[in-house]
């Protein structure tokens, strides 16, 4: 059950032991979200348990390109939209040049030997020089993700973001929407916590191996280790982040896995992110 405490326009929002600041308490602009249906509409179609049919979306890109051109509203106009609908904006802008740059480079065939062949990492620069235009100003991926992004304070946004690979959080068959952002941002802690190659618990090797990207905003996600009702003095000696995950984890553990997790003697590490592309398009990736 969710409690939610308003303070002014923003509402603490109190869910399965972790407290997220968000500003449900102001209602979401239905611009912001009319903008997004035509995004959704080519999620539905083009991405299947966040798998993409990258051959078909980019043979009926005119859609996705549209869209992505709408996205350069006026300063003006963003800035008048409550933060939830600001937040689903950077978020789907981000799921939506990645598809546009995969598409732009489809099928990928690299020779960098770090990165399977056709990585959206053998692409130059994917992440940190391709610059898109959203809401006036000229970003890239990077950007969006550790300046835009980060500045919300709410680490459960780098879980809804579909990285183009199959190591990503699932990218959803649907737009996000100020409107229903909470659920959705709830929902892909849920699935962070479900699914193995996000988060790994080997009750065998007493192991937990938790996906890289988690260590790559290790700040944003430490933050949520010391806040309140947390998993309390059971855990004061494991590191911020650690503390982080597991009060992520825990509402959502299976009960051999509670009691593991309980014992605290377990170890916890960060693998290595699988950088295979997810593509749809010759047949489901395992």
């Amino acid at each position: 059950m969710s409690i939610r405490v308003h303070r002014g326009t923003v509402s603490v929002i109190v869910a399965a032991g972790v407290a997220f600041a968000t500003l449900a308490a102001v209602r979401p602009s239905a611009q912001g979200a009319g903008l997004h249906a035509p995004f959704g509409e080519i999620l539905d179609v083009y991405v299947r348990d966040g798998q993409v049919y990258y051959r078909a979306l980019q043979m009926e890109r005119a859609k996705l390109d549209r869209y992505i051109a709408s996205l350069n509203v006026p300063v003006a106009t963003y800035e008048g939209w409550p933060t939830s609908d600001q937040m689903a904006f950077w978020m789907n802008a981000y799921n939506a040049f990645v598809l546009r740059t995969v598409i732009d480079h489809y099928p990928i065939k690299g020779v960098a030997s770090e990165y399977p062949s056709t990585s959206i990492r053998q692409i130059p620069g994917a992440f940190d020089r391709r610059e898109h235009r959203a809401a006036g100003r000229v970003v890239t991926l990077d950007a969006i993700e550790t300046t835009i992004l980060s500045a919300f304070g709410d680490p459960r946004v780098f879980l809804a973001l579909g990285r183009g690979a199959v190591g990503s959080p699932r990218l959803r068959s649907e737009a996000l929407s100020g409107a229903r952002l909470e659920d959705q941002l709830a929902s892909s802690v849920e699935e962070f916590a479900a699914r193995a190659r996000l988060i790994d618990i080997d009750e065998v090797a007493n192991l937990i191996r938790v996906t890289p990207l988690v260590s790559w905003r290790d700040a944003e996600f430490a933050a949520l280790a010391d806040g309140p009702a947390g998993p309390g003095d059971r855990y004061a000696t494991r590191s911020p982040i650690e503390r982080a995950v597991l009060r992520l984890i825990e509402p959502h553990l299976l009960p051999i896995e509670r009691s593991m997790v309980e014992r605290n003697d377990f170890t916890l590490t960060f693998g290595a992110f699988d950088w295979r592309l997810n593509d749809l398009t010759g047949g489901r990736i395992d």
